[in-house]
Protein backbone atom coordinates (compact mmCIF):
# COMPACT_ATOMS: atom_id res chain seq x y z
CA UNK A 1 0.00 0.00 0.00
CA UNK A 2 1.34 3.44 -0.89
CA UNK A 3 1.80 5.67 2.15
CA UNK A 4 0.68 9.23 1.49
CA UNK A 5 -0.30 10.41 4.97
CA UNK A 6 0.93 10.03 8.55
CA UNK A 7 -2.52 8.60 9.25
CA UNK A 8 -1.42 5.53 7.25
CA UNK A 9 1.13 4.65 9.94
CA UNK A 10 -0.04 2.80 13.02
CA UNK A 11 0.71 5.73 15.30
CA UNK A 12 -1.41 6.70 18.30
CA UNK A 13 -3.54 9.82 18.32
CA UNK A 14 -1.18 11.75 20.63
CA UNK A 15 1.64 11.45 18.10
CA UNK A 16 -0.59 12.17 15.09
CA UNK A 17 -1.91 15.34 16.74
CA UNK A 18 1.64 16.52 17.41
CA UNK A 19 2.69 15.74 13.82
CA UNK A 20 -0.31 17.72 12.55
CA UNK A 21 0.73 20.75 14.59
CA UNK A 22 4.28 20.69 13.24
CA UNK A 23 2.91 21.42 9.77
CA UNK A 24 4.13 18.15 8.22
CA UNK A 25 1.58 17.18 5.57
CA UNK A 26 3.10 14.15 3.85
CA UNK A 27 5.78 11.69 4.98
CA UNK A 28 9.15 12.10 3.28
CA UNK A 29 10.66 9.13 1.41
CA UNK A 30 12.86 8.12 4.36
CA UNK A 31 9.83 8.26 6.66
CA UNK A 32 7.70 6.20 4.28
CA UNK A 33 10.34 3.47 4.17
CA UNK A 34 11.76 3.53 7.70
CA UNK A 35 8.77 4.02 10.02
CA UNK A 36 6.98 0.70 9.20
CA UNK A 37 10.26 -1.23 9.46
CA UNK A 38 11.22 0.29 12.81
CA UNK A 39 7.72 -0.29 14.17
CA UNK A 40 8.00 -3.93 13.08
CA UNK A 41 11.13 -4.29 15.25
CA UNK A 42 13.76 -4.58 12.50
CA UNK A 43 17.35 -3.37 12.87
CA UNK A 44 17.73 -0.56 10.33
CA UNK A 45 20.56 1.00 8.37
CA UNK A 46 19.34 4.35 7.03
CA UNK A 47 21.37 6.31 4.46
CA UNK A 48 19.85 9.77 4.29
CA UNK A 49 21.09 13.34 4.28
CA UNK A 50 20.08 15.85 6.91
CA UNK A 51 17.00 17.77 5.82
CA UNK A 52 15.24 14.62 4.56
CA UNK A 53 13.16 14.09 7.70
CA UNK A 54 15.26 11.24 9.12
CA UNK A 55 14.97 12.43 12.74
CA UNK A 56 11.19 11.98 12.69
CA UNK A 57 11.72 8.72 10.77
CA UNK A 58 13.18 7.11 13.87
CA UNK A 59 11.60 9.27 16.60
CA UNK A 60 7.95 8.59 15.73
CA UNK A 61 8.22 4.78 15.91
CA UNK A 62 10.51 5.08 18.95
CA UNK A 63 8.00 7.24 20.84
CA UNK A 64 5.26 4.84 19.80
CA UNK A 65 7.28 1.95 21.22
CA UNK A 66 7.92 3.70 24.55
CA UNK A 67 4.25 4.90 24.66
CA UNK A 68 4.26 6.41 28.17
CA UNK A 69 6.38 7.12 31.23
CA UNK A 70 7.34 3.96 33.04
CA UNK A 71 9.80 3.11 35.81
CA UNK A 72 12.97 4.98 36.71
CA UNK A 73 15.54 4.01 34.09
CA UNK A 74 15.85 4.76 30.34
CA UNK A 75 14.43 2.35 27.78
CA UNK A 76 15.86 4.05 24.68
CA UNK A 77 19.16 5.74 23.88
CA UNK A 78 19.98 8.06 20.96
CA UNK A 79 23.66 8.90 20.42
CA UNK A 80 24.72 11.88 18.31
CA UNK A 81 28.20 13.37 17.68
CA UNK A 82 27.73 17.01 18.74
CA UNK A 83 25.92 18.90 21.46
CA UNK A 84 24.09 20.95 18.80
CA UNK A 85 22.66 17.81 17.23
CA UNK A 86 21.74 16.39 20.66
CA UNK A 87 19.84 19.60 21.41
CA UNK A 88 18.15 19.48 18.00
CA UNK A 89 16.98 15.88 18.52
CA UNK A 90 15.82 16.66 22.07
CA UNK A 91 13.78 19.59 20.72
CA UNK A 92 12.17 17.23 18.18
CA UNK A 93 11.36 14.76 21.00
CA UNK A 94 9.69 17.55 22.96
CA UNK A 95 7.71 18.64 19.90
CA UNK A 96 6.57 15.20 18.74
CA UNK A 97 6.02 13.85 22.24
CA UNK A 98 4.24 16.85 23.73
CA UNK A 99 0.92 15.02 24.12
CA UNK A 100 2.57 12.08 25.86
CA UNK A 101 4.10 11.91 29.35
CA UNK A 102 7.36 10.43 28.03
CA UNK A 103 10.34 11.83 29.96
CA UNK A 104 13.55 12.60 28.08
CA UNK A 105 16.89 14.18 28.89
CA UNK A 106 19.63 15.67 26.70
CA UNK A 107 23.19 14.93 27.84
CA UNK A 108 26.22 16.76 26.43
CA UNK A 109 29.49 18.35 27.52
CA UNK A 110 30.44 21.99 27.73
CA UNK A 111 28.69 22.56 31.04
CA UNK A 112 28.61 20.86 34.45
CA UNK A 113 26.63 17.62 34.79
CA UNK A 114 24.71 18.60 37.95
CA UNK A 115 21.44 19.63 36.24
CA UNK A 116 21.58 16.63 33.90
CA UNK A 117 22.11 14.24 36.83
CA UNK A 118 19.14 15.76 38.67
CA UNK A 119 16.94 15.19 35.58
CA UNK A 120 18.05 11.54 35.37
CA UNK A 121 17.34 10.98 39.06
CA UNK A 122 13.74 12.12 38.60
CA UNK A 123 13.20 9.24 36.16
CA UNK A 124 13.74 9.14 32.41
CA UNK A 125 12.42 7.07 29.49
CA UNK A 126 14.59 8.36 26.62
CA UNK A 127 18.18 9.61 26.69
CA UNK A 128 19.68 11.73 23.88
CA UNK A 129 23.43 12.08 24.40
CA UNK A 130 26.91 12.55 23.02
CA UNK A 131 29.02 9.41 23.56
CA UNK A 132 31.45 11.09 25.94
CA UNK A 133 28.89 12.52 28.35
CA UNK A 134 26.91 9.26 28.37
CA UNK A 135 30.00 7.32 29.43
CA UNK A 136 30.95 9.92 32.04
CA UNK A 137 27.56 9.68 33.76
CA UNK A 138 27.44 5.89 33.40
CA UNK A 139 30.83 5.55 35.09
CA UNK A 140 29.63 7.86 37.89
CA UNK A 141 26.79 5.38 38.46
CA UNK A 142 24.11 7.89 37.45
CA UNK A 143 22.81 5.91 34.42
CA UNK A 144 21.37 2.41 34.66
CA UNK A 145 21.32 0.69 31.25
CA UNK A 146 19.74 -2.68 31.98
CA UNK A 147 16.29 -1.65 30.68
CA UNK A 148 17.49 -0.23 27.32
CA UNK A 149 15.68 -1.95 24.46
CA UNK A 150 16.43 0.46 21.59
CA UNK A 151 19.63 2.24 20.55
CA UNK A 152 19.97 4.79 17.75
CA UNK A 153 23.24 6.06 16.29
CA UNK A 154 22.61 9.27 14.37
CA UNK A 155 25.19 10.81 12.01
CA UNK A 156 27.35 7.69 12.28
CA UNK A 157 29.80 8.92 9.62
CA UNK A 158 30.50 12.08 11.60
CA UNK A 159 31.04 9.98 14.74
CA UNK A 160 33.71 8.02 12.88
CA UNK A 161 35.38 11.21 11.63
CA UNK A 162 35.41 12.63 15.17
CA UNK A 163 37.04 9.52 16.63
CA UNK A 164 34.12 8.26 18.73
CA UNK A 165 34.56 4.61 17.80
CA UNK A 166 36.31 3.55 21.06
CA UNK A 167 33.59 5.23 23.15
CA UNK A 168 30.80 3.63 21.11
CA UNK A 169 32.39 0.21 21.59
CA UNK A 170 32.52 0.78 25.35
CA UNK A 171 28.85 1.77 25.37
CA UNK A 172 27.95 -1.37 23.41
CA UNK A 173 29.66 -3.42 26.13
CA UNK A 174 27.49 -2.00 28.94
CA UNK A 175 24.02 -2.09 27.36
CA UNK A 176 21.82 -5.19 26.91
CA UNK A 177 22.60 -7.42 23.93
CA UNK A 178 18.92 -7.96 23.25
CA UNK A 179 17.83 -4.65 21.73
CA UNK A 180 16.71 -3.01 18.50
CA UNK A 181 19.45 -1.05 16.71
CA UNK A 182 19.04 1.83 14.28
CA UNK A 183 21.99 3.43 12.49
CA UNK A 184 21.60 6.56 10.38
CA UNK A 185 24.30 8.13 8.24
CA UNK A 186 24.38 10.66 5.41
CA UNK A 187 27.22 8.78 3.71
CA UNK A 188 28.36 5.17 3.83
CA UNK A 189 32.17 5.06 3.84
CA UNK A 190 34.10 1.91 4.77
CA UNK A 191 34.32 2.87 8.47
CA UNK A 192 30.55 3.12 8.78
CA UNK A 193 30.10 -0.15 6.93
CA UNK A 194 32.45 -1.81 9.44
CA UNK A 195 30.45 -0.34 12.32
CA UNK A 196 27.17 -1.51 10.80
CA UNK A 197 28.44 -5.11 10.80
CA UNK A 198 29.38 -4.80 14.49
CA UNK A 199 26.29 -2.95 15.56
CA UNK A 200 23.37 -4.27 13.51
CA UNK A 201 21.79 -7.73 13.34
CA UNK A 202 20.43 -8.66 9.90
CA UNK A 203 19.57 -5.04 9.18
CA UNK A 204 17.22 -3.72 6.53
CA UNK A 205 18.98 -1.05 4.48
CA UNK A 206 16.98 2.02 3.51
CA UNK A 207 18.63 4.53 1.17
CA UNK A 208 16.66 7.48 -0.12
CA UNK A 209 19.40 9.36 -1.96
CA UNK A 210 22.53 8.19 -3.78
CA UNK A 211 25.51 8.05 -1.45
CA UNK A 212 26.97 11.52 -0.78
CA UNK A 213 24.47 13.13 -3.13
CA UNK A 214 23.82 16.85 -2.78
CA UNK A 215 20.43 18.36 -2.23
CA UNK A 216 18.46 18.75 -5.45
CA UNK A 217 17.13 22.11 -4.29
CA UNK A 218 20.63 23.61 -3.92
CA UNK A 219 22.38 25.30 -6.85
CA UNK A 220 26.18 25.23 -6.56
CA UNK A 221 28.93 27.38 -7.99
CA UNK A 222 32.62 28.05 -7.53
CA UNK A 223 34.64 31.26 -7.64
CA UNK A 224 38.34 30.67 -8.35
CA UNK A 225 40.31 33.21 -6.32
CA UNK A 226 44.09 33.78 -6.13
CA UNK A 227 44.52 34.45 -2.40
CA UNK A 228 43.04 35.10 1.03
CA UNK A 229 42.65 38.87 0.62
CA UNK A 230 40.65 38.40 -2.58
CA UNK A 231 38.44 35.89 -0.74
CA UNK A 232 37.76 38.57 1.89
CA UNK A 233 36.96 41.18 -0.79
CA UNK A 234 34.64 38.75 -2.61
CA UNK A 235 32.82 37.81 0.61
CA UNK A 236 32.37 41.48 1.51
CA UNK A 237 31.00 42.23 -1.97
CA UNK A 238 28.46 39.41 -1.85
CA UNK A 239 27.24 40.13 1.68
CA UNK A 240 26.82 43.85 0.94
CA UNK A 241 23.70 42.79 -1.02
CA UNK A 242 21.52 42.22 2.05
CA UNK A 243 18.38 41.78 -0.05
CA UNK A 244 19.71 38.70 -1.85
CA UNK A 245 21.98 37.33 0.88
CA UNK A 246 19.36 37.58 3.61
CA UNK A 247 20.23 34.54 5.77
CA UNK A 248 23.74 33.21 5.22
CA UNK A 249 26.08 30.67 6.82
CA UNK A 250 29.77 31.28 6.05
CA UNK A 251 31.80 28.11 6.66
CA UNK A 252 35.51 28.32 7.45
CA UNK A 253 38.10 25.68 8.31
CA UNK A 254 39.45 26.89 11.68
CA UNK A 255 38.31 28.87 14.68
CA UNK A 256 41.09 31.43 14.07
CA UNK A 257 39.80 32.10 10.54
CA UNK A 258 36.24 32.22 11.91
CA UNK A 259 37.19 34.95 14.38
CA UNK A 260 39.13 36.97 11.78
CA UNK A 261 36.34 36.80 9.18
CA UNK A 262 33.73 37.64 11.80
CA UNK A 263 35.64 40.69 13.07
CA UNK A 264 36.21 42.01 9.53
CA UNK A 265 32.55 41.59 8.50
CA UNK A 266 31.25 43.04 11.77
CA UNK A 267 33.48 46.09 11.39
CA UNK A 268 33.10 46.74 7.67
CA UNK A 269 30.15 44.97 6.05
CA UNK A 270 27.27 43.57 8.12
CA UNK A 271 24.85 45.75 10.05
CA UNK A 272 25.37 45.97 13.81
CA UNK A 273 23.96 42.98 15.69
CA UNK A 274 23.29 41.05 12.46
CA UNK A 275 26.28 38.69 12.60
CA UNK A 276 27.46 35.98 15.02
CA UNK A 277 30.34 33.51 15.08
CA UNK A 278 30.26 29.85 16.17
CA UNK A 279 33.21 27.55 16.84
CA UNK A 280 34.39 25.03 19.43
CA UNK A 281 35.87 27.67 21.79
CA UNK A 282 32.54 29.43 22.21
CA UNK A 283 30.73 28.73 25.48
CA UNK A 284 27.62 26.58 25.49
CA UNK A 285 25.19 29.44 26.21
CA UNK A 286 26.77 31.64 23.53
CA UNK A 287 26.38 28.84 20.97
CA UNK A 288 22.76 28.18 21.92
CA UNK A 289 21.84 31.88 21.85
CA UNK A 290 23.59 32.44 18.52
CA UNK A 291 21.79 29.51 16.88
CA UNK A 292 18.43 30.64 18.23
CA UNK A 293 18.98 34.21 17.02
CA UNK A 294 19.91 32.90 13.57
CA UNK A 295 16.99 30.46 13.48
CA UNK A 296 14.54 33.22 14.42
CA UNK A 297 15.89 35.56 11.73
CA UNK A 298 17.35 38.11 14.15
CA UNK A 299 20.84 37.45 12.78
CA UNK A 300 21.57 37.61 9.04
CA UNK A 301 25.07 36.10 8.88
CA UNK A 302 26.51 33.20 10.84
CA UNK A 303 30.26 32.52 10.53
CA UNK A 304 30.96 28.94 11.60
CA UNK A 305 33.36 26.04 11.61
CA UNK A 306 32.04 22.55 10.80
CA UNK A 307 30.78 22.20 14.36
CA UNK A 308 27.39 23.33 13.01
CA UNK A 309 27.59 21.67 9.58
CA UNK A 310 25.38 18.74 10.55
CA UNK A 311 22.06 18.26 12.20
CA UNK A 312 21.05 21.91 12.59
CA UNK A 313 17.67 22.45 10.99
CA UNK A 314 17.29 26.13 10.11
CA UNK A 315 14.75 26.90 7.44
CA UNK A 316 15.02 29.76 4.95
CA UNK A 317 18.83 29.81 4.78
CA UNK A 318 19.32 31.61 1.46
CA UNK A 319 23.04 30.90 0.98
CA UNK A 320 25.87 28.77 2.24
CA UNK A 321 29.29 30.24 1.46
CA UNK A 322 32.32 27.95 1.78
CA UNK A 323 35.04 30.50 2.52
CA UNK A 324 37.39 27.51 2.84
CA UNK A 325 37.01 24.14 1.11
CA UNK A 326 36.47 21.42 3.77
CA UNK A 327 39.24 18.84 4.16
CA UNK A 328 36.78 16.13 5.19
CA UNK A 329 35.10 15.88 1.81
CA UNK A 330 31.75 14.51 3.00
CA UNK A 331 31.40 17.71 5.06
CA UNK A 332 30.82 19.58 1.79
CA UNK A 333 27.53 17.70 1.45
CA UNK A 334 26.52 18.58 5.00
CA UNK A 335 27.55 22.21 4.71
CA UNK A 336 25.52 22.87 1.59
CA UNK A 337 22.64 20.86 3.08
CA UNK A 338 22.05 23.78 5.46
CA UNK A 339 20.27 25.54 2.58
CA UNK A 340 17.61 24.24 0.19
CA UNK A 341 15.68 22.66 3.07
CA UNK A 342 11.97 21.89 3.38
CA UNK A 343 11.43 22.01 -0.42
CA UNK A 344 12.87 25.51 -0.73
CA UNK A 345 15.68 26.48 -3.08
CA UNK A 346 19.07 27.65 -1.89
CA UNK A 347 22.52 28.48 -3.22
CA UNK A 348 25.95 27.18 -2.21
CA UNK A 349 29.02 29.23 -3.18
CA UNK A 350 32.58 27.99 -2.72
CA UNK A 351 35.78 30.04 -2.88
CA UNK A 352 38.69 28.01 -4.27
CA UNK A 353 42.39 28.88 -4.38
CA UNK A 354 45.05 27.07 -6.37
CA UNK A 355 45.89 24.91 -3.33
CA UNK A 356 42.22 24.00 -2.79
CA UNK A 357 41.58 22.80 -6.36
CA UNK A 358 42.87 19.35 -5.37
CA UNK A 359 40.20 19.05 -2.66
CA UNK A 360 37.42 20.31 -4.94
CA UNK A 361 38.30 17.62 -7.50
CA UNK A 362 37.95 14.99 -4.77
CA UNK A 363 34.60 16.45 -3.68
CA UNK A 364 33.34 16.47 -7.27
CA UNK A 365 34.29 12.80 -7.46
CA UNK A 366 32.26 12.02 -4.34
CA UNK A 367 29.14 13.95 -5.41
CA UNK A 368 29.54 12.69 -8.99
CA UNK A 369 29.14 16.07 -10.62
CA UNK A 370 31.23 19.01 -11.75
CA UNK A 371 30.48 22.20 -9.87
CA UNK A 372 30.11 25.14 -12.31
CA UNK A 373 32.80 27.85 -12.25
CA UNK A 374 31.60 31.46 -12.29
CA UNK A 375 33.63 34.45 -13.49
CA UNK A 376 34.63 36.81 -10.70
CA UNK A 377 32.46 39.95 -10.38
CA UNK A 378 33.71 42.75 -12.61
CA UNK A 379 34.00 45.20 -9.70
CA UNK A 380 35.95 42.82 -7.44
CA UNK A 381 39.33 44.04 -6.22
CA UNK A 382 41.73 41.18 -7.01
CA UNK A 383 44.89 41.71 -4.95
CA UNK A 384 48.39 40.48 -5.65
CA UNK A 385 49.31 37.31 -3.75
CA UNK A 386 51.98 37.95 -1.08
CA UNK A 387 55.21 35.97 -1.58
CA UNK A 388 54.83 33.92 1.62
CA UNK A 389 51.24 32.93 0.79
CA UNK A 390 52.22 32.02 -2.76
CA UNK A 391 55.10 29.84 -1.53
CA UNK A 392 52.85 28.12 1.02
CA UNK A 393 50.30 27.29 -1.70
CA UNK A 394 53.01 25.96 -4.02
CA UNK A 395 54.32 23.71 -1.25
CA UNK A 396 50.77 22.48 -0.62
CA UNK A 397 50.33 21.71 -4.33
CA UNK A 398 53.64 19.79 -4.27
CA UNK A 399 52.43 17.82 -1.25
CA UNK A 400 49.17 16.96 -3.04
CA UNK A 401 51.02 15.81 -6.17
CA UNK A 402 53.26 13.59 -4.04
CA UNK A 403 50.17 11.96 -2.53
CA UNK A 404 49.01 11.03 -6.02
CA UNK A 405 52.49 10.18 -7.34
CA UNK A 406 55.08 9.15 -4.71
CA UNK A 407 57.88 9.49 -7.32
CA UNK A 408 57.12 13.20 -7.85
CA UNK A 409 60.06 15.20 -6.48
CA UNK A 410 58.36 18.58 -6.22
CA UNK A 411 59.06 22.03 -7.58
CA UNK A 412 61.25 22.86 -4.58
CA UNK A 413 63.21 19.60 -4.66
CA UNK A 414 65.43 20.31 -7.61
CA UNK A 415 66.38 23.79 -6.42
CA UNK A 416 67.53 22.37 -3.08
CA UNK A 417 69.78 19.78 -4.71
CA UNK A 418 71.51 21.86 -7.39
CA UNK A 419 75.23 21.99 -6.32
CA UNK A 420 76.80 25.46 -6.28
CA UNK A 421 78.93 26.27 -9.33
CA UNK A 422 82.69 26.37 -8.63
CA UNK A 423 84.95 29.06 -10.01
CA UNK A 424 87.43 27.82 -12.57
CA UNK A 425 90.80 27.07 -10.97
CA UNK A 426 89.48 27.69 -7.48
CA UNK A 427 90.40 24.19 -6.27
CA UNK A 428 93.15 24.20 -3.67
CA UNK A 429 93.41 28.00 -3.37
CA UNK A 430 93.65 29.31 0.20
CA UNK A 431 90.67 31.34 1.50
CA UNK A 432 92.12 34.76 2.04
CA UNK A 433 88.97 36.86 2.35
CA UNK A 434 86.02 37.87 0.19
CA UNK A 435 83.41 35.27 -0.65
CA UNK A 436 84.11 31.73 0.50
CA UNK A 437 85.63 29.50 -2.18
CA UNK A 438 83.05 27.94 -4.51
CA UNK A 439 80.46 30.69 -3.98
CA UNK A 440 79.82 33.68 -6.16
CA UNK A 441 80.81 37.05 -4.80
CA UNK A 442 77.31 38.31 -5.47
CA UNK A 443 76.04 36.06 -2.67
CA UNK A 444 78.49 37.38 -0.10
CA UNK A 445 77.21 39.77 2.52
CA UNK A 446 75.73 39.21 5.93
CA UNK A 447 75.24 35.47 5.36
CA UNK A 448 78.79 35.02 3.94
CA UNK A 449 80.23 37.18 6.69
CA UNK A 450 78.57 34.96 9.26
CA UNK A 451 80.13 31.87 7.71
CA UNK A 452 83.54 33.54 7.32
CA UNK A 453 83.55 34.75 10.92
CA UNK A 454 82.70 31.30 12.11
CA UNK A 455 85.44 29.85 9.93
CA UNK A 456 87.94 32.37 11.27
CA UNK A 457 87.06 31.43 14.84
CA UNK A 458 87.59 27.78 13.90
CA UNK A 459 91.13 28.46 12.59
CA UNK A 460 92.29 30.31 15.65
Amino acid sequence: MEITSFEDFKLNRQLLNAVGETGYEHPTPIQQKAIPLVMAGHDLLGIAQTGTGKTAAYLLPLLMKIKYAQGQHPRALILAPTRELVMQIAAAVAELGKYTDIRHVALYGGLGPKTQIEAIQQGVDLVVSTPGRFLDLYLKGELVTKQLTTMVLDEADKMMDMGFMPQIRRILEVIPLKRQNLLFSATFPAKVEELSHEFLEFPTRVEVTPQASTADMVSQKIYEVPNLKTKINLLAGLLSDAGTFNRVIVFVRSKETAENVFKFLERKVVEEGQIRVLHANKGQNVRINSMEAFREGNVRVLVATDVVARGIDVELVSHVINFDVPLIYEDYVHRIGRTGRANRTGEAITFVTMAEEYHIKKIEGIIKQTIPREPLPADLEVTETPFDESQAMLREVDSQRKKEDPTFKGAFHEKKNVPPAKKPGAKGKPRTGGAPSGRSGARSGSRSTGRKSSGTRGRK
